[in-house]
């Protein structure tokens, strides 16, 4: 009831057209419920022989039909916007929040399954607070309505006839009981096939080289399977109770057929009273069964709803807002940082580190020594477990999250680009940058001699995820995005391990460029990369445990030494020339 009070919340905003929807639905009720009783003086009519009478009830059951016809359609035009506009208000209200959430949450969430509450579950959601709530509250209205006719016509028939309304709710209810749960783990699976299809798709080329279509089919029946199983278990609930609660005004039927019968035939019920009173339990019927039907509804939009209100009570852990970063050129100071990602073990311990402004520090290490880590805690994508980020001589938890991101730049090693033309893509850090800024920006990234070739150059759109273009052009483009964006602090995390040598040696001197003056990171495993930097920095395990010069680091760092040693005949054999290599020498 809880999860059930807060969806309906969401009527808030829009009570006038629930109201108005509720009259209506009320007014066109009316006019239901005045149409047997008119079929009933009809057939009265028919039995005194009075035609006349009999064109004037016909000609006001077609008028009444009509109002009843206007008053549905405008009912559902005020519903039906009064839904839309819920949609659209969760969708944003999703939207929004998931931007708020720091990288971490969406560290430990499939992306299938994310997808599947903003859609699916969404739709559950508007679909019953625009539609089912105003079947449920239209179909009691009716069964009143039909209830008081029914006894103003023969209070003891009506009594009699309507002994099965009581079990009808009892049974709803306990429908509604025991089909939640299961709608529940429904709509849990169904995000879990939703999830499996958007990691196919993301994966595709990597499915297709390994040839492992017959093991992804395999996988995915199995999800698909589980959905089935489970919506199993709430069909056979629904296929039990719907029929149920279809069968129990029947037993009104029969006792009106039989008592009313006998009344008729007594001569103490007139036919036409007798007639009304047998369709107004015919009308009765489809309201019982709708109240099933939509208290079905009710129970998978309070399931939906519970995996939606799961995401929005998630508070974030990175919250914006703050000073500004103060002026400065891009000090940097790590002040005896420990970090780890959740609940793990710590990737990052007791880190002191200090960056003077416009200096560039080449981090080096083995994979997972914490080089990446380090790096994501300037722009505050993850907090520190103790101690403090300075940039500029301001910690980073004090220091509005916008404006700090805005003065960080980062590239790495697999750049995503999103759907859209090479030049949305470049200006995404700066949307007001003009045509000009961004072929500078470009040719700067040595990206202008492949974007003028391309079908439409820098209006060529580059489809999902740049996929569209290879890796060391999707680079270059994420090159010239940073550039655009003119940081006081420039990562590049691995930036240049997707082009060959040649483009290599073109993107260090725009590289050259765009890092004077400023502070700059490189995270690199070619010592030509590490050769751009003034100090170099050695990670193992998640500490520091050297800094220096290559020269002084050859002396002072196995490890480095070890590094250097490993990437450098790799290094000198790219710098030769082709006819050195295919002799082998």
């Amino acid at each position: 009831m809880h999860t059930f009070g807060r969806l309906l919340a969401f009527l808030r905003p829009y009570k006038r057209g629930v109201v108005w929807s509720l009259v209506l639905a009320a007014l066109a009720m009316v006019c239901t419920v005045a149409i047997p009783w008119l079929t009933g003086r009809a057939v009265d009519q028919i039995s005194d022989g009075d035609k006349a009478g009999l064109r004037t009830l016909a000609l006001a059951v077609v008028g009444v039909a009509v109002v009843r016809l206007g008053l549905s359609v405008m009912r559902r035009l005020v519903a039906g916007q009064v839904s839309l506009a819920i949609e659209y208000d969760l969708r944003t209200l999703l939207y929004a929040h998931l931007q708020k959430l720091e990288l971490g949450f969406f560290a430990g969430q499939q992306t299938g399954q994310l997808m599947s509450r903003a859609t699916v579950d969404l739709s559950s959601v508007r679909f019953f607070l625009g539609y089912g709530l105003v079947f449920i509250l239209q179909s009691s209205l009716t069964i009143l309505l039909g209830a008081a006719a029914m006894f103003w016509i023969d209070p003891v028939l009506a009594a009699l006839a309507l002994i099965p309304v009581p079990f009808v709710v009892l049974v709803a209810m306990q429908y509604g009981r025991r089909s939640r749960p299961a709608l529940q783990e429904v709509q849990q699976r169904i995000g879990e096939v939703t999830a499996e299809v958007e990691e196919n798709i993301s994966g595709v080329r990597v499915v297709k080289a390994f040839a492992a279509e017959p093991r992804q089919l395999t996988r995915f029946r199995g999800k698909v399977g589980r959905v089935f199983d489970q919506a199993m278990i709430a069909t056979r609930l629904q296929a039990f109770f719907n029929p149920f609660l279809a069968f129990l005004p029947n037993l009104g039927l029969a006792v009106i057929l039989l008592v009313g019968g006998r009344q008729v035939i007594n001569g103490t019920l007139t036919l036409g009273d007798f007639t009304a009173f047998y369709t107004y339990l015919l009308m009765l019927i489809g309201p019982m069964r709708m109240f099933g039907v939509a208290l079905n509804l009710a129970q998978r939009a309070t399931a939906s709803g519970a995996r939606l209100l799961e995401i929005l009570d998630r508070e974030p852990r990175i919250l914006s807002g703050g000073a500004p970063l103060p002026a400065g050129r891009g000090r940097v100071e790590l002040r005896d940082v420990t970090f780890g990602y959740g609940d793990g073990p710590d990737a990052l311990r007791h880190v002191d580190l200090v960056v003077e402004p416009g200096s560039t520090v080449a981090l080096v290490g083995a994979t997972g020594s914490g080089k990446t880590t380090l790096v994501q805690l300037l722009p505050r994508l993850y907090d520190t477990r103790s101690g403090a980020v300075l940039i500029d001589g301001a910690d980073v938890r004090s220091v509005d999250v916008v404006d700090l991101r805005r003065e960080i730049a980062i590239v790495d090693d697999d750049p995503f680009l999103f759907s859209d033309t090479v030049a949305g893509n470049i200006a995404y850090a700066r949307p007001d940058a003009s045509r000009e800024e961004i072929v500078r920006a470009a040719e700067r990234a040595q990206a202008s001699g492949f974007i003028d070739e391309l079908p439409d150059g820098y209006d060529t759109r580059v489809g999902e995820r740049g996929l569209t273009l290879s890796g060391g052009q999707r680079q270059r483009i994420a090159i010239a995005r940073a550039f655009l964006a003119d940081p006081r602090i420039l990562i590049l995390d691995d930036a240049t391990s997707s082009v060959d040598a040649t483009t290599e040696r073109e993107i260090k001197a725009a590289l050259r460029e765009v890092m004077e003056g400023r502070t700059t990171f490189v995270i690199a495993h070619r010592l030509s990369t590490i050769a751009l930097a003034d100090d170099i920095v050695v990670l193992e395990k998640g500490r520091i445990i050297a800094r220096g010069s290559h020269e002084e680091l050859l002396t002072e760092s196995a490890l480095y030494a070890e590094i250097a040693t490993k990437g450098l005949p790799d290094q000198v054999f790219l710098n030769r020339d082709p006819i050195e290599k295919v002799a082998g020498l």
